[in-house]
C-alpha cells in the first residue's frame, strides 16, 4: 500500500471516530441547564442562567417552566426580563417561615414559568432565562430544579430526573446547581486586592530598578565617550608629533 493511500485510509478512520463521538456526545450538550454567572456560594446571592436549547429540526421552543426545589425555599427570586416573552412567577405558602436580615418570610416562589410572546427558540437555536436568586442554602452543595420545554407541536419535555451517584447520567436529567463554600468569594477578592497592591509595589520598585539601571548604562556611556574623545585627542596629538618629526628628518 502506497504511503498516500494509508495517509487517505487513516484519515478516514480519524474522521469516522469523530463523527461518532460528536453524535454520541450530542445529547449531552442538548439538555436544559443551569449555570451561575461568577460563584454561587452558599449563605449568597447569585444570578443564574437556565440555558435552553432546542432538540427538534421541526419545531420551536414556545415555554419552559422551572420548578424550584421546595427543600430548599428561597426569599428572593427576581427574573430578568427577556425580549419576546412573558414572565410569570408563582408563590407559595412556607411550612416554616424563613428569617431573612431580620425580617420573617412567610411565603416563597415555587415555580417560574416563560412563555413565548413574539420570540421562539427555533431549531437549531437556544435561549437564556436569567433569574437573581438568594439567599441560597447553606446546608447543602447543589440545588436541583426541575423543568418542563414545550414545543409549538404540543410536545413537552420534561427534565425531572435526577442523577444518581455510581449510575449513568438520565435520559432527561433535571438541571443541577453547584454551589461553592461560603465566603469562598470575599476570600478571592482580597486575595485579588493583595496581589494587585503587591502587583503596584512591583510595578513601583521595578521601575525604581529600571531607572538605576538606566541611570548607570548612561553613566557608563557618557564615561565610554569621554574615554573614546580622549584617545582621539592623544591619537590626533601623536600623528601631528609624527608629522613634524617626519618633516624635519627630511629637511635634515
Amino acid at each position: 500500500m502506497s504511503l498516500s493511500s494509508r495517509t487517505a485510509r487513516a484519515a478516514t478512520v480519524v474522521t469516522g471516530v469523530a463523527v461518532s463521538s460528536l453524535l454520541l456526545a450530542g445529547p449531552a450538550f442538548a439538555h436544559v441547564s443551569v449555570q451561575p454567572q461568577g460563584e454561587a456560594a452558599k449563605g449568597g446571592y447569585a444570578t443564574v442562567n437556565f440555558k435552553v436549547p432546542n432538540e427538534r429540526d421541526n419545531a420551536s421552543t414556545v415555554k419552559l417552566e422551572v420548578s424550584l426545589p421546595t427543600e430548599h425555599p428561597l426569599a428572593s427570586v427576581m427574573p430578568q426580563p427577556v425580549p419576546g416573552w412573558k414572565v410569570a412567577v408563582t408563590k407559595a405558602k412556607l411550612a416554616e417561615p424563613l428569617q431573612v436580615h431580620g425580617k420573617q418570610i412567610t411565603e416563597a416562589v415555587t415555580q417560574v414559568t416563560w412563555t413565548a410572546d413574539g420570540s421562539k427558540i427555533g431549531p437549531g437555536q437556544f435561549q437564556q432565562f436569567p433569574l437573581a436568586l438568594g439567599r441560597l442554602p447553606e446546608k447543602t452543595d447543589q440545588m436541583v430544579f426541575k423543568a418542563l420545554q414545550t414545543y409549538d407541536n404540543k410536545e413537552v419535555v420534561r427534565w425531572i430526573e435526577e442523577a444518581r451517584e455510581g449510575s449513568p447520567e438520565p435520559e432527561s436529567p433535571a438541571p443541577v446547581l453547584k454551589l461553592t463554600a461560603a465566603g469562598e468569594d470575599g476570600h478571592g477578592a482580597k486575595a485579588t486586592n493583595a496581589d494587585a497592591k503587591n502587583g503596584e509595589h512591583d510595578g513601583s520598585d521595578k521601575n525604581k530598578q529600571d531607572k538605576t539601571e538606566n541611570a548607570s548604562a548612561d553613566s557608563s556611556s557618557d564615561t565610554t565617550a569621554r574615554v573614546l574623545g580622549i584617545v582621539g585627542i592623544l591619537v590626533g596629538t601623536a600623528g601631528v608629533a609624527f608629522g613634524v618629526l617626519a618633516g624635519r628628518r627630511r629637511t635634515s
